[in-house]
């Protein structure tokens, strides 16, 4: 049995007035990723031959976001969602498959679920259209789904349905899947007799059902359909899925002394045995290998942490920063394009930019890379086994050798070959009982006014 080519309608048009944002609803993040890109993954998962994003207002955004990715189609005006599916029509010219229907606001979809519905479409029972449906604490007001077993009798938009079919709790989710032949030749068949005079793609099941067709339903869990129309909605659903991915986390081997304090990004990975005190937040792009400790009030992005590293407690780590193996970043200690050999540490008050630091090298309180002349960006390279004095500032570019030592308060210019001592520092010059002398001048003049 050969599988049929997969097409997805992303519905993308709505204002998102709710929001109140210069920013397209469906770019708006969760745990650091856009919600279409959530679902553009999820959907990708399935290799689809074609992807086809319904936009209204602010095309430029989605254009620039999406790359060339998927293709475009504008609903213009809105009429309603049966309306905003048809105007994908002419990017599926010649396409002959299945078609998956999906809200690129409602972005956590699994593409264990998408499948289910594929799978479903081609049961020896054929139904016309294939219906996600869920039951929410609160039915609110969403459209109902009246089946029998799993087969659809009836779907009504809530505000068009009667009593007992408001008391009905299986909800529809919106997302649907059918061949593209009955797709499109039951949208044509739609009328937007109801009370809001739009176009319901819900209704293609009605006219499959009127044909002797029959459709049928799947359940998932509320969360993976829940839909973002407003700031409050964004934050709550990046609260439960930062609840489902810690309990992931800490199954998988993490130990999380605070967990609802920790904060993950889209793509974050954890080895075992990882400590992670309270207060800590990941942006996207950051690995922990194995036996790991990242100490309180830690922000973290764009980072690769090597086995049995320590990281803070209040450590900043930018992108581009890569710690070895058992490397230590201490307090208050910030790094950005930094690589750090095994067993290299920066304990305290630390600013390394644009640095490569070698093995077992060691980088003392208040020490900073000046990597920035106002233009430019450059390097400092510090050998494997240095240690860097305190308060020194060494202005790249550089190269500290192997085993060199700086003297603490040093402004380092220029390159340090291996095993040498750097001094640059003024010299100390000591004037016995000057102290004393100015605390009496001092204290004369003051007593004088």
């Amino acid at each position: 049995m050969t599988t049929p080519p997969i097409a997805a309608i992303i519905l993308a048009a709505g204002k998102g007035t709710r929001m109140k944002s210069d920013l397209h609803k469906v770019l708006h993040p969760i745990a650091g990723q856009p919600m279409l890109m959530h679902l553009l993954a999820s959907v990708d998962a399935l290799a689809p031959a074609k992807k086809v994003v319904v936009v209204g207002s602010g095309r430029e955004q989605l254009e620039a976001a999406l790359g060339g990715t998927a293709e475009l189609a504008v609903q213009e005006p809105q009429l309603g969602t049966g309306h905003a599916v048809q105007q994908a029509e002419g990017a599926l010219t010649g396409f002959d498959g299945d078609v998956l229907i999906l809200y690129g606001d409602v972005p956590l979809v699994r593409t264990e679920t998408m499948q289910r519905m594929l799978d479903r479409l081609h049961t020896p029972d054929a139904p016309a259209i294939v219906v996600l449906a869920f039951e929410p604490d609160d039915t609110l007001r969403y459209g109902r789904v009246i089946a029998e077993d799993d087969r659809i009798v009836k779907m009504v938009e809530h505000k068009d349905a009667t009593e007992a079919e408001r008391a009905v709790r299986l909800c529809n989710s919106g997302l649907m899947a059918a061949r593209s032949a009955d797709l499109f030749a039951l949208l044509a068949r739609v009328g937007n007799d109801n009370a809001a005079g739009e176009y319901y793609l819900v209704d293609i099941v009605n006219i499959a059902n009127d044909d002797g067709r029959m459709s049928a339903v799947v359940t998932t869990d509320p969360f993976e359909v829940a839909g973002v129309n407003s700031r409050a909605e964004l934050a709550s659903l990046e609260g439960e899925w930062q609840v489902r991915r810690r309990a992931e986390a800490m199954a998988d081997g993490v130990t999380l002394i605070a967990p609802e304090t920790v904060w993950f990004a889209y793509d974050t990975q954890l080895g075992r045995d990882v400590t992670i005190e309270p207060n800590v937040f990941f942006g996207p792009g950051v690995s922990v290998a194995d036996k790991v400790t990242i100490r309180a009030n830690c922000h973290i992005e764009g980072t690769v942490i090597g086995a049995a590293c320590e990281v803070g407690p209040f450590a900043r780590l930018r992108p581009g920063t890569v710690l070895g193996e058992k490397a230590k970043i201490g307090n208050f200690v910030e790094t950005k394009k930094a690589v750090l050999g095994a067993g290299a540490k920066a304990n305290h008050l630390t600013y390394l930019g644009d640095a490569e630091v070698g093995a077992k090298a060691n980088v003392g309180a208040g020490t900073i890379t000046c990597n920035y002349d106002g233009f430019f960006k450059y390097k400092t390279v510090i050998g494997e086994g240095a240690f860097i004095g305190s308060n020194s500032a060494l202005v790249a570019p550089v190269t500290i050798g192997a085993g060199a030592i700086v003297g603490a308060g040093s402004v380092v210019t220029a390159d340090v070959e291996a095993d040498a001592l750097a001094l640059a520092r003024g010299t100390q010059a000591a004037k016995p009982g000057w102290a004393k002398r100015f605390r009496e001048l001092m204290t004369a003049k003051k007593s004088s006014k």
